[in-house]
């Protein structure tokens, strides 16, 4: 259908009118969430989740308008399309799918008249066979070490999501196996993953798409001197995760490996393509990603077919579109109660934030409407004694709590503290922090008063296992496109990212220029002048 605003259609209009209602007294979440039959009208399951928004503040009338929004948007014909390979990222005129990456049937997924699946395949099995030949001792660095430390160079979504998940799955990991990130350009960052590594044991893997981006690239050079220091050849010690023909991928310039993304998967959207893959499977084992895979695949096969009422990342896309268009929140707090999860508010923070914090819509005409809250969060408890006194007190924003049902460590019977286990504890803290937040208290004095009326969600997990948290990576994924098409924007380009990148390289070549003896040009702004100048006097007196 023509896209138009979404402000322009009648269900938009509904919602408006209903957010003035939702302001009276009587819809206070403290009346509201009362009502008889509240969690059944409003939760539902699917995909392996089940996902709680009874404490949002939203009445029957609110879910039948942002349901007729979905309708009048086609959201569940849009994202069908897109998982059929569709071209939806118009300004890069490209399909997206991430989704074709965890497929593990044998349907076709045409792209412009061919089928990708092969090459999908293909990648797999390539991953599949070389973390086997790793871990049997066929595949060894110069000296003959069995690789025991794989070192992940990357950026954004070349390290955020298989970060994410490899803390998630860290009592996976394959016996002596560790895994480390270089992702800032930081010094730091280089200087304590060479403290902590065997270099002779160590395996790099250098993750780019272009294999031209600058951190990478200079971390990579920093990894090549320092293995050729310790006497190593980088080329027995570095794999490449890279497009097929960039510089990753040239043979004059040999590795173990080289192991291809493709341009309809975006950087944030690639944790089940080969970015992480070769990572995870190295670390985890192959059957272990897998398993990853099939998790994602069971969600995203949700997404595409459950009706709306029941759809859990369509629903959780709408509710942030409530939340943010109509009730004018600007944040949403991403708190899991499992502490493995502690990485999942950075990943989604990326992907979320860097797919629809956009200030146009697909047709490049201005919004009229705000898109992409603000996303962060640390695990609970921890985050009750950091900002929640602001989520309770100060200025509000929605908060998504995430419980898992079964923890990985079991807990005598025996040790229990108030009579509880930790596990036990760890949810009455979930539970009563959603309810703490809608129903508030009134008395006492005034700075022991909570107004209430604070909307949250929970989304449950059954366990811990590569397989549930593939199905957490698949529901954020979804759940970010739906808030896209609802907006009417492109949630796979990024090129908010690249004004200060140009900038920088402007400044980058100034500094060479400082490096060699010039002096800097006559023309610079004082301000990167004075900064500048201070960075090579190492004093700003």
């Amino acid at each position: 259908m023509p896209l138009v605003p979404p402000t322009t259609l009648p269900a938009w209009k509904t919602l408006v009118d209903l957010a003035d209602r939702m302001q009276t007294p009587e819809h206070h979440l403290r009346r509201i969430i009362e009502a008889p039959g509240r969690l059944d009208a409003f939760s539902a399951a699917g995909g392996g989740l089940f996902y709680d928004y009874s404490r949002q503040r939203v009445i029957p009338a609110v879910m039948d308008g942002l349901l007729a929004l979905a309708v009048q948007r086609d959201l569940t014909g849009a994202f069908r399309r897109m998982v059929d390979g569709e071209t939806v990222n118009p300004t890069e005129k490209r399909a997206a799918l991430h989704t074709a990456a965890r497929r593990l049937d044998e349907a076709p997924v045409d792209v412009d008249g061919r089928d990708v699946m092969p090459e999908i395949r293909a990648v797999r099995e390539q991953i599949r066979e070389f973390a086997a030949a790793v871990h049997a001792g066929r595949i060894t660095g110069s000296t003959g070490k069995p690789f025991r430390d794989i070192v992940v160079v990357g950026i954004g979504g070349s390290y955020l999501g298989a970060a994410f998940a490899a803390h998630a799955l860290a009592e996976d990991a394959l016996p002596g196996m560790r895994l480390h990130f270089l992702a800032n350009v930081d010094i730091h960052n280089f200087g304590r993953v060479a403290a902590t590594i065997d270099p002779e044991a160590t395996l790099w893997v250098v993750i780019s798409k272009s294999y031209t981006t600058t951190e990478t690239m200079a971390n990579a050079l920093q990894a090549e001197h320092f293995m050729r220091q310790k006497g190593l050849d980088p080329a027995r010690h570095t794999v490449t995760v890279t497009a097929k023909g960039s510089p990753g991928d040239d043979p004059g310039r040999p590795v173990l490996a080289a192991f291809h993304m493709f341009d309809f998967i975006g950087g944030r959207y690639s944790v089940t393509s080969a970015v992480g893959g070769v990572p995870l499977s190295l670390y985890l084992g192959y059957d272990k990603f897998e398993a990853m895979l099939q998790g994602a695949e069971e969600m995203d096969r949700h997404a595409a077919a459950a009706p709306a009422g029941q759809n859990l990342p369509l629903l959780a896309a709408l509710i942030t579109v409530w939340n943010t268009n109509f009730l004018g929140y600007p944040a949403l707090g991403i708190i899991p109660y499992a502490d493995p999860l502690a990485k999942l508010p950075a990943h989604v923070q990326q992907l979320n934030m860097e797919s629809n914090g956009k200030s146009v819509d697909l047709d490049g005409r201005p919004l009229e409407t705000a898109t992409g809250p603000i996303i962060f969060g640390e695990p609970g408890t921890c985050a009750q004694h950091s900002f929640f006194q602001l989520a309770h007190q100060g200025r509000p924003f929605p908060i998504e709590f995430i419980g898992v049902l079964r923890p990985r460590y079991p807990q005598p019977a025996d040790v229990r503290s108030k009579g509880v286990s930790n596990h036990q504890e760890l949810w009455a803290n979930l539970v009563a922090q959603s309810r703490a937040l809608a129903l508030g208290k009134a008395e006492g004095p005034p700075e022991r008063r909570f107004e209430g009326n604070r909307p949250s969600s929970t989304l449950l997990m059954e366990d811990l296992s590569p397989r549930s948290v593939g199905r957490l990576l698949s529901f954020y994924e979804a759940r970010t496109v739906f808030e896209a098409f609802v907006w009417g924007i492109n949630p796979f380009d990024q090129f908010g990212v690249e004004l200060g990148k140009t900038m920088a390289s402007g400044l980058r070549r100034a500094m060479a220029d400082q490096n060699a003896g010039h002096p800097l040009p006559a023309d610079m702004d004082p301000i990167a002048r004075f900064y500048l100048r201070t960075l090579a006097a190492g004093r700003w007196d």
